[in-house]
């Protein structure tokens, strides 16, 4: 049977960069552990098919088997993430993938658009962060037609209409927890969300697996990224050093959650500073977790108090998703974490044979045989 010619440094690369150790990648490929050693210290040669199994699990294309030497990854946005006020180093796989399949998508849809004649988004680099907080923020509420905050609903409620407004004005928003797929989860700890700055096809991700009440911030964190035109990743440290992602939280604390008004509302003298969540949630109908946020920015609590809120916060979310009775179906999902606009781009391109099925679905993520069905989800 003949083998392939592997250097193992690709091999033990391929490993390394999904954050496996030898054994639990052994039990991926469903190997002996002592296989996987003899692959990486070249005692033992990868078959053909075993190299395609091995390529297929580690999730990179078969032909890097080939390489030389392993290739140099970057990140293509800059990446603004800090921890304890330091960068954050090497990028998981899954955050590689992701954005490359979220640029594929804005290149698609940036030549979608100019075939379809359409100007440049105005908005994108409309302000810097030389502006002040309460400029950006003022021209966002213009721009989405939105009020200071809402005056009725939950903010799940606001979550939803806010997406919408923002696509509305031809921003892209994908949101989505794992890499189309529960074994390759997107990690909350590595990463909130990014923004991508294009003149024509300004994009939002916000990353799904966090706490449904932190997307929120998120959101609109990401919102100001695009008004200045700055793309980069974010994990929404309140701590950070960087200049644009202290403007972008600060716009995002401003949008939501008003300080004038918030710090008239706050109660100081309650024996457990959160007894005043309720209060507020139900006034500026937000999350408790947006308003702990804008506690911490107005120095009514401790960046600790914070920290043990929010670690909280994520440990009820945690047990909630553990006792959930299941979710939407397949095609609501979709339709959930993908952009409104690329959607019905691709769908209709599809269906009107500009675009082959093929392609289509590789753009959704979804079997080419699914999209008719997803068409219909989509009302087209």
């Amino acid at each position: 049977m003949s083998t392939a010619n592997i250097n193992p440094e690709i091999l033990i690369w391929a490993r390394e960069r999904l954050g496996f150790s030898v054994s639990e990648f052994a039990r991926t490929l469903q190997k002996p552990e002592d296989r996987l050693t003899q692959w990486e210290t070249g005692q033992r040669a990868l078959t053909f098919k075993q190299a395609i199994t091995f390529a297929h699990r580690a999730h990179i294309p078969f032909g890097y088997l080939f390489l030389e030497a392993p290739p140099m990854e970057e990140l293509p946005i800059p990446d603004l993430r800090t921890l304890d006020g330091q960068g954050v180093s090497r990028p998981s796989a899954e955050l590689f993938d992701l954005i490359k399949l979220m640029l594929q998508r804005q290149d698609w849809y940036k030549d979608y658009l100019k075939q379809q004649f359409a100007e440049p988004n105005q908005i994108v680099n409309s302000f810097s962060n030389r502006h002040d907080v309460s400029e950006i923020v003022s021209d966002m509420r213009e721009k989405l037609q939105v009020a200071i905050h809402p005056v009725r609903g939950d903010w799940e409620n606001y979550y939803r209409e806010l997406v919408a407004k923002i696509e509305s004005i031809g921003i892209l928003v994908m949101r989505q927890a794992d890499l189309g797929h529960f074994t390759r989860p997107l990690q909350v700890s590595e990463f909130r969300g990014f923004a991508i700055a294009d003149e024509y096809a300004p994009m939002i991700f916000i990353n799904h697996a966090d706490a449904p009440g932190a997307r929120l911030f998120t959101l609109i964190h990401e919102l100001c990224h695009i008004w200045i035109g700055q793309s980069g990743i974010s994990n929404g440290d309140p701590q950070t050093h960087r200049n644009e992602e202290i403007l972008c939280n600060a716009v995002a604390a401003e949008f939501l959650v008003p300080e004038a008004e918030f710090i008239q509302l706050w109660q100081a003298d309650l024996d457990n500073w959160r007894e005043n969540l309720p209060v507020l949630e139900s006034h500026f109908h937000v999350s408790k977790w947006a308003l702990a946020r804008r506690a911490l920015t107005c120095h009514f609590i401790s960046h600790q108090d914070y920290v043990s809120y929010i670690n909280d916060e994520k440990e009820a979310y945690k047990n909630r998703e553990r006792s959930g009775n299941g979710g939407p179906n397949y095609y609501r999902t979709k339709k959930a974490q993908i952009s409104q606009n690329f959607s019905r781009a691709v769908v209709s391109q599809a269906l009107n044979g500009q675009v082959l099925l093929r392609e289509a679905g590789q753009l959704l993520g979804m079997k080419p045989s699914n999209i008719s069905k997803f068409a219909k989800e989509l009302q087209i």
